[in-house]
């Protein structure tokens, strides 16, 4: 909270990180971006870029039924663990339906249930330096059957909000990554553009086409 003897200026030399959410009669949402309106340092955007690959690592793993969270949870710390980087908080956690935005038991620690079609998921993966800068990309995964000849599971993220250009390094990411990412926004601009444009927000559209350019 903003005081007298604390407060200072913003300016857009700086990350900004937004954990933001509301409860609607159809849901809850619980979705965090990270921003930089400026030139990021190279530390930021390789650390950016590599809690995005955590991200996308998990949300798009492929995994038996019945597998506990804490089984999975080291995927999304993987990219971050190759240079040395961690965060100190859980990876996800269940998200109820107008109940709680963190609801038991679903999650990836090691007191959760395993993962069963159907449960939703928070995926947060983050990486944080005190004094300097946050990061934490966080979307909602619905828990659904994956396309293989066995029963498996994988996630589906329902949370349709582009990622921060400005901060990502495309050239750390991995070809199936980078189709992961741009199969995400081609859901974003199928599912939201059209309502905006139903809306008349054209301001909003624009910028929803540019962000999620392939």
């Amino acid at each position: 909270s903003p005081a007298n003897g604390s407060s200072r200026q913003l300016s857009v030399e700086e990350m900004y990180l937004a954990d933001t959410g509301g409860q609607y009669l159809d849901g809850t949402t619980d979705i965090t971006r990270t921003v930089h309106w400026g030139t990021p340092t190279a530390l930021q955007k390789e650390a950016y870029t590599r809690v995005l690959m955590g991200n996308i690592d998990l949300s798009r793993l492929v995994f038996p039924p019945n597998t506990a969270g804490r089984m999975v949870e080291a995927f999304a710390r993987r990219a971050l663990w190759d240079v040395g980087l961690n965060y100190g908080h859980g990876t996800g956690h269940g998200i109820g339906n107008f109940l709680s935005v963190h609801e038991w038991p679903v999650g990836f620690q090691s007191n959760n249930v395993p993962l069963a079609a159907g449960m939703f998921t928070s995926i947060e993966p983050g990486y944080y330096r005190d004094g300097e800068f946050g990061i934490r990309i966080e979307d909602i995964a619905l828990v659904v059957e994956a396309q293989t000849k066995k029963p498996f599971l994988t996630f589906e993220v329902v949370s349709l909000v582009p990622y921060d250009r400005n901060l990502i390094d495309v050239s750390l990411l991995s070809p199936e990554q980078i189709q992961h990412l741009n199969t995400y926004y081609e859901t974003i601009r199928a599912r939201v553009g059209p309502e905006l444009q139903r809306q008349q927000l054209e301001e909003e559209y624009s910028w929803l086409q540019r962000s999620t350019e392939p």
